[in-house]
């Protein structure tokens, strides 16, 4: 791995060093899929950093990590560039000081890589709009994380205001293998389910998602409760005639499944690292309309439960 710092440097400069870097291993930059644009702070652009770069062992990227830094210092960017010849793409931290933190896209603009996909991604605190944050605008697809949030679950429940084609969140992704588990559950017959449960630790923003998909899929009442965790535990289905169908973890590692006239049935459902769900979101760029369908069923579950609250209040 080769790494090159440039100070007060700009884009173009930056460009010419990444071409005649690669030139200089005998890589050129061909065979990377897509850019890989991350904005964060300058505490979280380790984890992410990393998380990035696993991920673009499966989709070769030029990762782009944007680190806004003092707005009122004088104007400057600085830049750290690391290219290797078994690294899976090429990697620019980008420090932005004074009035640049306000103009990340002209910075970037210069180093996206033509012809490929563009992906948004903030690993924290994430503008109320991603489509219309200037770097967003830029992206195909947008990747937010209501995990990081304050209120994780009210971040999440505000997801569906702001939606545009292109947008999602890592708390949906986290879910893929408790959807896939729920959907195999039904290949055989079940019966009519008559409500459920999801029970997560509290503040678990995966979990009104998951209770929400639910109740889409299946037009049954679908609640949250709280548990000891670690994350999502259990779902809990109640089938109309008499009978549960249950999915439990405990460990975050492994689940039961059990459902009635069918013996238990012990799956892998473990927890997944930032890398693993990043790479599963670079897939697909195409925009995921059960997501989109999803927060949609989430606000019209929230807004129907704020109507209720308020008649009982003024009851």
């Amino acid at each position: 791995m080769t790494t090159f710092n440039l100070t007060e440097t700009t884009a173009s400069k930056i460009s010419s060093t990444l071409t005649r870097l690669r030139h200089q291993m005998g890589a050129p930059a061909v065979g990377m899929v897509l850019t890989l644009v991350v904005v964060v702070d300058e505490a979280g652009q380790y984890d992410a950093l990393r998380a990035a770069t696993d991920a673009a062992r499966e989709h070769p990227s030029r990762i782009l990590i944007v680190i806004n830094r003092d707005s009122a210092e004088p104007n400057r960017l600085d830049a750290e560039i690391r290219v290797g010849e078994s690294a899976p793409g090429e990697v620019v931290l980008l420090r932005l000081y004074g009035e640049l933190t306000e103009h990340g896209d002209s910075v970037i603009m210069p180093l996206l890589l033509t012809d490929t996909p563009v992906v948004a991604w903030w690993p924290g605190g994430c503008p109320e709009v991603p489509a219309k944050d200037p770097i967003g605008h830029l992206a195909n697809r947008r990747i937010t994380d209501a995990k990081s949030a304050q209120d994780a679950v009210a971040a999440v429940a505000s997801r569906d205001a702001s939606y545009v084609p292109g947008d999602t969140d890592l708390a949906w992704t986290r879910l893929t293998p408790w959807r896939s588990l729920l959907a195999a559950a039904f290949d055989q017959p079940v019966g009519k389910i008559e409500r459920g449960v999801v029970e997560a630790s509290p503040g678990n923003p995966s979990a009104p998602l998951l209770a929400a998909w639910l109740c889409d899929r299946l037009e049954a009442p679908i609640e949250v409760t709280d548990s000891g965790g670690p994350g999502l535990t259990g779902v809990r289905l109640l089938i109309e005639g008499g009978g549960e169908m249950t999915v439990s973890r405990g460990d975050a590692r492994l689940a039961t499944l059990s459902r009635p006239g069918h013996p238990d049935r012990r799956v892998a459902l473990a927890r997944r690292p930032t890398s693993e769900l990043l790479a599963e979101e670079l897939r697909r760029l195409d925009p995921d309309d059960i997501y989109a369908a999803t927060i949609r069923r989430l606000a019209r579950t929230n807004e129907q439960a704020d109507r209720h609250a308020k008649k009982g209040g003024r009851s």
